[in-house]
C-alpha cells in the first residue's frame, strides 16, 4: 500500500457526525436548577400589556388602587386564558375566575392606552421641569450665569488613608 491508499483507509476508520447534528442546544450545558419566580410571566399577547396590580396589602384589601388601575384601563386576566400559569386559587378572592397571587392581580390593557399614558407623564413632567428652569432663571444676571446647561456629576471624596 502506498501513502494515498492509507490515508484514505485512515479517513473512512474516523467516525464523522454530520455537520445538521452539531448545534448549539446539543452542545450547550444544562443549566442548574432555579427556583420558579414568585409571580409567573404569562405568554404574550400581540399589542397588550401585563401588570400585576395590587389588591391587598398587609392583609387590608385595597379597593382605591383596585378601582384607579381599573378606570385607567387595567382588565383582570382570567385564568382560563392562561392555563400555563398553573395558579391555585386564592381562596378569598374577590375576582372570581381571576390570576391573583399574594394579594396582586394580573390584569392587561391595550398597549396603545399604556404609550399614551406614558406620554402624558412624561410630558407632564417636562412641564415641570420648563417651569422649574423658568423660576430659576428669573433671578439670574447674564453678568454672572448661575448655569448653562443642566448636568449633574457624582464625585468621590478621596477618603482617609
Amino acid at each position: 500500500m502506498d501513502k494515498l491508499d492509507k490515508d484514505q483507509e485512515n479517513t473512512q476508520d474516523q467516525e464523522r457526525n454530520p455537520r445538521e447534528l452539531e448545534s448549539r442546544e446539543t452542545n450547550e450545558r444544562e443549566k442548574p436548577w432555579t427556583p420558579p419566580n414568585l409571580l409567573p410571566d404569562p405568554t404574550p399577547e400581540e399589542g397588550y400589556v401585563f401588570r400585576w396590580i395590587r389588591t391587598a396589602s398587609a392583609g387590608q384589601s385595597d379597593n382605591m388602587n383596585v378601582s384607579t388601575k381599573l378606570r385607567e384601563g387595567w382588565v383582570p386576566v382570567k385564568a382560563e386564558d392562561h392555563p400555563e400559569l398553573q395558579m391555585v386559587k386564592d381562596k378569598n378572592s374577590q375576582f372570581e375566575g381571576g390570576v391573583e397571587v399574594g394579594g396582586l392581580l394580573l390584569c392587561k390593557a391595550p398597549k396603545e392606552e399604556i404609550d399614551k399614558r406614558a406620554k402624558h407623564y412624561s410630558d407632564q413632567a417636562s412641564q415641570q421641569m420648563e417651569a422649574l428652569d423658568a423660576n430659576y432663571m428669573r433671578e439670574e444676571n447674564p453678568a454672572m450665569p448661575m448655569f448653562k446647561e443642566r448636568k449633574t456629576q457624582v464625585s468621590f471624596g478621596k477618603g482617609g488613608k
